[in-house]
């Protein structure tokens, strides 16, 4: 396919990933996961929230400091205590960059910065310059940017990009959107901001409704050029999008999107079980991509049909992502499935045997969950296989 764009990847695992109740990582682990997205071909790794806490900012100095080919940024509301305390944690990296934001709906606005619209705009204004005073790449997101008032938005982004803001950010803070509008939203933005022309727009999706990676690349196919995510999807309440999910679905389907990133997609199981890790949060079985089942099968027909050609029921090569397919066995598999497995023990069944042995497989597995290899061995013997 020719004509693919390359959309960024701005991991936030480190940062809005580690706002997850009970998600703090440790340091050491903190650089280790940031060392494995750079060697992942991540392009930005949020390393924190600096202003939050003494062992962050700390944190992501040291990140900063270690990480050799991707940005590392810092996040920062727009005030001068934040943005400087950013800028000095970010001042080792190779390519710095500082992340401001404010809020610019009319709810966040009333209730929770208590600010009208205007100051809202002159501490973005101001945010993003004293941003570049420390630096060229400064990155300005308006928080719950998907329940502001879209002219108001695209003001607020305008001025931003004046102020020389090179990313600015579209949030749907509280998962809120859905793909047709976020579409349409991107849509607005590129054709209404001025100088939007030399900005990056990013979208950043949160899990609320389901719909964060659906929301991601719905962006993209309107013209977003950078995708905020998580290894997992870990977040705040039901998380961001996850990083796994919108790197593959771009791989996968590129007929669709005409996208792709450069992110290694081997390096996303050796990720997935390091943030879990850190993290303490074990990630679900069936979650796409890194879960435990994403590329087992049980039923006999699915079973019988991936021993025959893997992509009668994978869609993605499992190598691909560090994977591999797996044929758990159980009382939904197939006599194919069962055979498979026991010549790989070097379990003989001939003709004879055959179906007794299926049929004592079928009794044992009715009430039970897993099947372990002992059990078959044991089950063979007692009906006379070799």
């Amino acid at each position: 396919m020719t004509d693919v764009r390359t959309i960024e990847l701005f991991d936030t695992t480190l940062r809005d990933g580690e706002q997850a109740p009970g998600g703090a990582i440790a340091p050491r682990a903190r650089l280790r996961i940031a060392r494995m997205l750079d060697e992942a071909r991540v392009d930005t790794i949020e390393a924190g929230f600096p202003a939050s806490s003494d062992v962050v900012a700390e944190s992501v100095r040291t990140i900063a400091a270690n990480v050799r080919h991707a940005r590392v940024a810092a996040l920062a509301r727009c005030n001068p205590a934040d943005i400087d305390i950013a800028a000095s944690c970010v001042r080792g990296a190779r390519r710095p960059r500082i992340h401001v934001f404010i809020a610019t709906s009319d709810l966040h606005l009333r209730s929770k910065l208590r600010i009208s619209r205007e100051r809202a705009m002159e501490m973005a204004v101001e945010g993003v310059r004293r941003a570049r005073g420390y630096t060229d790449d400064v990155e300005f997101s308006a928080e719950d940017a998907t329940r502001s008032d879209p002219d108001f938005l695209i003001r607020i982004f305008s001025a931003a990009i004046e102020a020389g803001a090179r990313v600015i950010n579209v949030p749907d803070t509280v998962g809120y959107t859905t793909p047709p509008e976020m579409g349409r939203l991107i849509e607005r933005v590129r054709a209404g901001v001025k100088g939007i022309e030399n900005a990056t727009i990013s979208v950043h999706t949160h899990n609320d409704l389901g719909m964060a990676t659906a929301n991601a690349l719905a962006a993209v196919a309107a013209g977003a050029q950078q995708i905020e995510c998580t290894i997992n999807g870990i977040g705040e309440r039901a998380g961001n999008c996850g990083l796994e999910e919108v790197v593959c679905a771009m791989r996968i389907r590129r007929d669709v999107f005409a996208c792709d990133t450069a992110f290694d997609t081997g390096r996303l199981q050796e990720l997935s079980r390091a943030v879990a890790t850190a993290t303490r949060t074990p990630v679900q079985k069936n979650k796409a991509i890194v879960g435990a089942n994403a590329f087992a099968h049980e039923s006999g027909i699915h079973q019988d049909g991936v021993l025959k050609e893997r992509s009668t029921y994978e869609i993605i090569d499992p190598m691909m992502v560090g994977r591999t397919t797996a044929l758990p066995l159980g009382r939904n598999s197939g006599r194919h499935a069962l055979l498979a497995r026991a010549a790989h023990l070097g379990i003989a069944v001939d003709a004879e045997r055959g179906v007794a042995f299926e049929r004592a497989f079928k009794t044992f597995v009715q009430n039970r969950h897993t099947v372990r290899d002992a059990d078959l061995i044991r089950l063979a013997e007692e009906v006379g296989c070799a």
